[in-house]
């Protein structure tokens, strides 16, 4: 099994996780508001569904995918968010029917895709594995603010690590981001995995680190918890610094959460 392969298995049971987190939820269930800025449940859903449609075309249609987010844009610049519109237009069962099979026509357009091609997106274009490492990353993201509107713990398996990785590589991206020098420095990161192993990136004798749990890690990185509501521990200023900051996703930096207390 190919860094592809292993990625697909683990975004396809990425979706599992989240279909089961929503199967059976009550219509009002579907309008609970989640702690994300105006949007509740649905709408959580109906931007993975959105963006899955618009993934597996830019695996299989370069030129489409590119008209695509011509007209995308249009309805962006007049003020709307069509990523959320299905979802305020159809009930919360049609839109789980309709995510789970396009959430399947994504990976099954990863299995088919050329895996040595770049893949278009909205930023810099990625490899095939790349790719849908981000789709698998926003899925859980927005999962988390389904299961936090829920009241439910966040989904914790070994399928983090690709989250924790893309954490610790886009540091340098984190500082751009928010317009400031990215500074040379080594840190060292060591997270406990959900079955009780270490990860680690970096030298360990580096001068600065970060330690903790790898679900506190993904929920920073993802800005799903602000850093005061985690248990990671980082040694050394510019450690402290990046975890003030820090952002897995591309693009300009995010407003966050804000602390729980």
């Amino acid at each position: 099994m190919d860094a592809t392969d292993i990625v697909l298995r683990d975004l396809a049971d990425e979706h599992l996780a989240l279909a089961a987190l929503i199967a059976g939820l009550s219509e009002p269930q579907w309008r609970t508001k989640t702690p994300a800025d105006g949007w509740d449940i649905a709408d959580s859903v109906s931007h993975l569904y959105f963006f899955d449609i618009r993934s597996a075309l830019a695996m299989t249609d370069a030129a489409d995918f590119a008209a695509d987010t011509q007209e995308m844009m249009k309805s962006f610049a007049t003020g709307g968010d069509p990523s959320v519109a299905f979802g305020r237009s159809v009930s919360g069962a049609e839109l789980a029917s309709e995510w789970k099979k396009y959430s399947a026509a994504l990976v099954a357009a990863g299995r088919n895709a050329d895996r040595t091609q770049r893949v278009p997106w909205y930023g810099p274009s990625m490899s095939v594995a790349s790719f849908l490492t981000a789709r698998l990353m926003e899925t859980w993201a927005h999962s988390v603010d389904v299961s936090d509107a829920l009241s439910l713990p966040p989904t914790s398996s070994m399928r983090l690590k690709h989250i924790a990785h893309i954490g610790v590589l886009a540091r340098a991206n984190s500082y751009r981001a928010n317009q400031r020098e990215v500074p040379e420095a080594n840190i060292f990161v060591s997270l406990q995995a959900p079955d009780g192993s270490q990860w680690e990136w970096g030298n360990a004798d580096a001068p600065e680190s970060v330690r903790g749990s790898a679900l506190d890690f993904c929920l920073l990185v993802t800005q799903r918890r602000h850093v005061q509501d985690t248990q990671l521990v980082a040694h050394g200023a510019l450690a402290t610094e990046w975890l003030g900051i820090a952002q897995a996703f591309a693009g300009p930096a995010g407003a966050g959460r804000q602390p729980l207390s």
